[in-house]
């Protein structure tokens, strides 16, 4: 989609629009200083899967409607839809400057807004844009990704749900899994089995309404004590055929258009765009601890610091490359692995210094808190596509490497 605005601001005039904004509604971020000044203070609870509340989500929500209403919800969506019609850079631009301010977290809306909402810019039709885009960046409306299923995870051409077209509308049934945030989501961007064609020619995506007769949620409890995640069920839910994404039987493109939304959103932090990898920070725990002179500590953290390094400049050089008109593939692969080899790396880093500490809960701040983190970073290896899957990807795509059988 390309937008092209009748008067293009210039970058300085916009990120000075952004901060008077941003000034005017939340606070300027307090910055650690090298020698660790602000470590001790504040909420020390370390999660990778933080379940949002009800009252987070719509924490979430209320934001985002402030932030569409001024103008930077959407900056390079087209006007007719509510945006703003600028090129990405300005997006790019925006997102650097509110980093710098203390907003409720988008982690609610993560999926919502870096998965559902640009597939369905990619491929919906003019009444399912209409209906659901603005409504999205908005936060008036909340999406999810109902793709896996407890037969079909990584292997995602052998779903089962099945859709059966009736008229103009289809039916629905089968079951999901390992659905995030399906508790308070509005749509959910679907796929499903359409015929009995060949593997990868049979399957077809679909937005359906979470609140529609027959969709029944329940969540999933993990190991971190959390619920972060859903299974969801379809009974012979009916959606009308204006839902459907893409032709009939071609939604394999659709879903690895999403899969390369999700693992840029998620390879996204790989390189400090997520508050787990300042490296000042961690510096001033080991100093806190009185580990940082253990041998096998500095070798832990020089590895979590060269991977976080490099994690950013492949980053960066990616974003080039889709600035300068290249479309993102197998780049988004190498990004998502970046980022659970650096989860891992920081978790064996903690697990080092911390040792018992980690285990038995002595009230000391930053210790045990980091439990809940450690726990959860098996499971990043498996979202947004397995490790073994982006590896796959990286081998046949990169290197050239002869598919696996």
């Amino acid at each position: 989609m390309t937008n092209a605005p009748a008067t293009l601001i210039s970058m300085d005039d916009f990120r000075k629009e952004a901060e008077e904004f941003l000034r005017g509604h939340v606070h300027p971020r307090q910055k650690a200083d090298r020698s660790g000044a602000a470590f001790g203070t504040g909420d020390d609870r370390v999660s990778l899967f933080r379940g949002a509340t009800a009252a987070e989500a719509e924490e979430a929500r209320q934001w985002r409607r402030t932030v569409f209403d001024a103008g930077f919800g959407w900056i390079s969506g087209p006007e007719e839809l509510g945006g703003r019609g600028l090129p990405r850079r300005y997006e790019r631009l925006y997102d650097s400057v509110e980093r710098g301010f203390d907003t409720p977290s988008r982690s609610p809306l993560g999926v919502s807004l870096g998965m559902v909402a640009p597939t369905i810019a990619q491929f919906g039709g003019e009444s399912v844009r209409t209906q659901c885009l603005k409504a999205l960046y908005r936060g008036d409306s909340v999406g999810c990704q109902l793709f896996s299923e407890p037969g079909a995870g990584s292997d995602l051409a052998a779903v089962s749900t099945k859709a059966e077209a009736n008229g103009d509308s289809w039916t629905i049934t089968g079951q999901k899994v390992w659905t995030s945030g399906a508790h308070f989501s509005d749509v959910g961007l679907l796929l499903a089995r359409t015929s009995s064609g060949p593997r990868h020619g049979n399957l077809t995506a679909f937005v359906i309404d979470m609140q529609a007769r027959g969709v029944q949620v329940k969540p999933l409890r993990q190991m971190t004590g959390g619920a972060d995640f859903n299974e969801v069920f379809l009974d012979r839910v009916v959606i009308p055929d204006e839902n459907r994404l893409g032709a009939v039987d071609q939604g394999w493109k659709v879903a690895i258009a999403t899969l390369v939304h999700e693992r840029g959103a998620i390879g996204g932090s790989a390189g400090g765009g997520s508050g787990l990898f300042r490296m000042e920070r961690v510096a001033a725990m080991l100093n806190h601890l009185e580990c940082g002179d253990d041998p096998a500590v500095r070798e832990a953290y020089a590895r979590l610091h060269s991977g976080v390094v490099c994690a950013k400049n492949m980053r960066a050089r990616a974003e080039a490359g889709a600035k300068a008109g290249h479309a993102l593939g197998p780049e988004m692969s190498l990004s998502k692995l970046a980022l659970t080899e650096n989860l891992a790396a920081l978790s064996n880093l903690m697990s080092l210094a911390l040792g018992p500490r980690l285990l038995a809960d002595t009230g000391e701040w930053g210790t045990y808190a980091w439990s809940e983190f450690v726990l959860g970073v098996p499971g990043f290896r498996l979202g947004g596509g397995t490790d073994e899957i982006q590896r796959n990807i990286i081998g046949e795509r990169v290197l050239g490497l002869p598919k696996e059988p």
